[in-house]
């Protein structure tokens, strides 16, 4: 069993910065792809960012490219999501997602899933 608790999500304004953080618990964390997804209200859960197990390979959506960056810390289980620049559309709940290949941007490819953290950017 796999466990994933996400957290650092708030209210921000545009322009601001948060960082989010995911800790896994359970089975070996270094051998995931690990990823960060999103979703606005009446919305898909969408792909924000992903990671190879190593950290040697990251993938970003279009939109965030630039502004997020997705890292991980294997000895501390844990992956984080630095966001700057935030901009409204950027509201959403943020998920983070462990799974088989950081290359495979779909949702499918994700097996372990965190319980969200919201993040609000206001305009």
């Amino acid at each position: 069993q796999v466990h994933l608790v996400d957290s650092g999500g708030g209210l921000v304004q545009a322009g601001g910065s948060l960082r989010l953080s995911c800790v896994v618990s359970g089975r070996t964390f270094s051998s995931y792809a690990m990823g960060w997804f999103r979703q606005a209200p009446g919305k898909e859960r969408e792909f924000v960012a992903a990671i190879s197990w190593s950290a040697g390979s990251t993938y970003y959506a279009d939109s965030v490219k630039g502004r997020f960056t997705i890292s991980r810390d294997n000895a501390k289980n844990t992956v984080y999501l630095q966001m700057n620049s935030l901009r409204p559309e950027d509201t959403a709940v943020y998920y983070c997602a462990a799974g088989g290949y950081a290359s495979d941007s779909r949702v499918r490819n994700y097996y372990y899933w965190g319980q969200g953290t919201q993040v609000t950017v206001s305009s």
